[in-house]
């Protein structure tokens, strides 16, 4: 009865919305007149049912919308206005040009607003003081260059554990399963840079499965659309509370000890093996946010900037390195003069001796990596941006607080910007080809955007790119990889977080 009443009151309200929603998009000058072109909508739900019956994925139906409406047009998603955006010129006028006219973030669903602690988050925090402080913090403690040197010593520790448990894992099972071990070895180094501290593998693999689920639980649902239904929906936002209690119970113990080492001034021992001031972590206790803009940071909040960086970092990373050695698996010509550069950068020495300063001496691994972002863009779309007031956007209006949604995955997909796109071609990034002097933080034009572009672009990508590169070359220069005889690597996609492969790379390998 009361699922009943609620949903008897959501429709009346849904009527009166209707009718109001109506007579202020007739005004003129304003409201959907002036929006970019889109498909006619239903009422009170406008295109979202449309979209459901297809049962196709998302993507797959803004590729056939653009084609028919051009590089930029509208859907009304419920009571969500969403303005698509897929031109090249558009997206860097959007994000670059007239960047803080796009730099906020549309409202959370209440599921997400459980883990973001009401958008606490770099990632999803709405433009203005709150931001530029965590994200000025971010920068300074993690990713400024003192502090990756200072911290090269877990990248080496993370991934000499990993060489030795994929060549464990070939002797074992004959073969090695790529993304697992890849994720394990990045959450593994991202862990140790937010609390300064190694755990153990099982834990490790129990945080990383916790924060999976976390981005599995936020992914869009339909109260993200129609609001009104939330209340109908409360076995999901249960389940999304335990799922909260799950990751402060596993995240908090390491707080707590690092807190505890921090103010006690202790050296670096066994299990906090970074010294204070080291980890993320420690600059985030004595972090004053902007005044009014929420009260003393507390554990709800470390647990959340912490899972963002960790689980951003994560899949990212690994799905990268996962696409790049399916190609070298499938292309040994490739994978053969990747070696050979590395090779002649670093000889025949112990893989694990490696350096950060020697993956920048290789350009043909630079190529690589650049023309898997390309090929396989880690998301389709960028993290949804909001209009901070009423605009325009390639000659059309853009209203206030409108879901601005950049889809890249056509600017590296489109004829008129790469040559043969559908094609794996490294060597696009050397000289001579399209890819060369491409910037891949959009700044100067944009053909590719595998972080973002302008004031929201991913604040680590150097990290990213620096974890990737690494990772290659160090599997690359100790083995050689092979596909398994009689199941051909499936490059089919798939979407999970990132778009990853839809069956799991598994390759053979053998020592150089």
């Amino acid at each position: 009865m009361i699922d009943v009443v609620i949903l008897f009151a959501a429709i009346i309200f849904l009527r009166t919305w209707w009718r109001y929603w109506r007579s202020s998009t007739t005004t003129t000058g304003k409201g959907l007149k002036n929006l970019p072109p889109g498909p006619r909508g239903w009422p009170l739900v406008g295109n979202l049912i449309q979209v459901i019956l297809q049962r196709r994925h998302f993507i797959f139906i803004i590729r056939d919308l653009r084609a028919k409406y051009g590089p930029i047009f509208t859907m009304q998603m419920g009571q969500r206005t969403m303005v698509i955006v897929t031109e090249s010129k558009l997206i860097h006028e959007a994000l670059v040009q007239r960047g803080p006219a796009f730099a906020s973030r549309p409202a959370d669903s209440p599921i997400r607003l459980v883990f973001s602690v009401g958008k606490c988050a770099i990632n999803s925090a709405e433009y203005g003081p709150l931001w530029r402080t965590l994200r000025k913090n971010f920068v300074t403690e993690l990713i400024n260059p003192t502090r990756v040197k200072q911290c090269s010593w877990i990248r080496k520790w993370a991934m000499a554990n990993h060489m030795t448990r994929i060549k464990n894992e070939a002797a074992d099972k004959g073969f090695v399963e790529v993304m697992s071990n890849c994720r394990l070895t990045i959450c593994s180094v991202l862990i140790c840079l937010c609390f300064g501290a190694k755990i153990s593998e099982e834990r490790l693999k129990y945080i990383e499965n916790v924060l999976k689920e976390v981005m599995l639980i936020t992914s869009p649902q339909l109260p993200d659309f129609l609001p009104l239904l939330t209340p109908l929906f409360r076995r999901q936002m249960k389940e999304a509370k335990l799922l909260r209690r799950r990751q402060m119970e596993c995240l908090v113990p390491l707080i707590r000890n690092r807190r505890a080492f921090v103010e006690r001034g202790e050296n670096p021992n066994e299990e906090m093996v970074s010294p204070v001031g080291a980890a993320y972590i420690d600059s985030l206790f004595g972090l004053q946010p902007p005044a009014g803009s929420r009260p003393q940071l507390g554990e709800e909040e470390f647990v959340t900037l912490c899972s963002e960086v960790i689980s951003a970092g994560t899949d990212t990373s690994a799905t990268t390195v996962e696409w790049a050695l399916l190609h070298l698996v499938l292309n040994q010509e490739i994978q053969e003069r990747l070696y050979k550069e590395i090779v002649a950068c670093v000889g025949n020495k112990d893989s694990s001796l490696i350096t950060e300063e020697d993956v920048e001496k290789m350009p043909y691994l630079d190529a690589v990596v650049k023309e898997t972002f390309r090929r396989h863009p880690p998301g389709h779309f960028l993290l949804s941006h909001a209009a901070v007031e009423d605009t325009e956007l390639g000659g059309y209006a853009i209203p206030k607080g409108a879901y601005v949604e950049i889809y890249t995955a056509w600017v590296t997909e489109n004829p008129e910007l790469w040559s043969d796109p559908g094609e794996f071609r490294p060597e696009r990034f050397m000289e001579g080809g399209d890819g060369v002097g491409v910037d891949i933080t959009g700044t100067r034009g944009v053909k590719m955007l595998p972080f973002g572009a302008g004031r929201r672009i991913c604040p680590a990508w150097t990290l990213g790119m620096l974890h990737i590169n690494l990772l290659l070359a160090k599997m690359v220069h100790a083995f050689k990889w092979f596909p398994v005889p009689g199941a051909p690597p499936d490059p089919t996609e798939t979407y999970a977080f990132t778009v990853v492969m839809k069956n799991s790379l598994k390759a053979i390998i053998v020592a150089r």
